[in-house]
């Protein structure tokens, strides 16, 4: 079943969503309650706990989209590489060929 955070985030199929949303609020709870420990300081202790989810979630989701974004390049690499290892196999391409004497002295 489909979890829409503010009405319009998606958190089960958006990438990275469900991920930032855990974090924020652990980092929300141990900011809010340290701060509270700390000061015993009701009112603020909230704001520095809404400061450290939004804080929290938005530093997890640009830490995870730039991952994802990383590892959606690396996987079009090597499907294109396999793509030209397919193509170029057992042909005077193919990198990995052995060549011998007469085939250096053509290319």
């Amino acid at each position: 079943q489909s979890f829409k955070l503010l009405g319009f985030l998606d958190v089960k199929n958006v990438p990275c969503a469900r991920e930032s949303v855990l974090y924020g609020s652990l980092g929300s709870l141990v900011m809010g309650l340290g701060h509270f420990v700390a000061t015993s300081r009701v009112r603020r202790s909230c704001d520095v706990a809404v400061g450290g989810f939004i804080c929290t979630m938005l530093g997890y989701w640009c830490y995870c989209r730039y991952n994802l974004a990383q590892q959606r390049i690396r996987q079009r690499m090597l499907r294109e590489g396999m793509k030209n290892r397919i193509l170029f196999e057992g042909s005077y391409l193919d990198p990995e060929k052995e060549q011998t004497g007469s085939e250096r002295s053509d290319s």
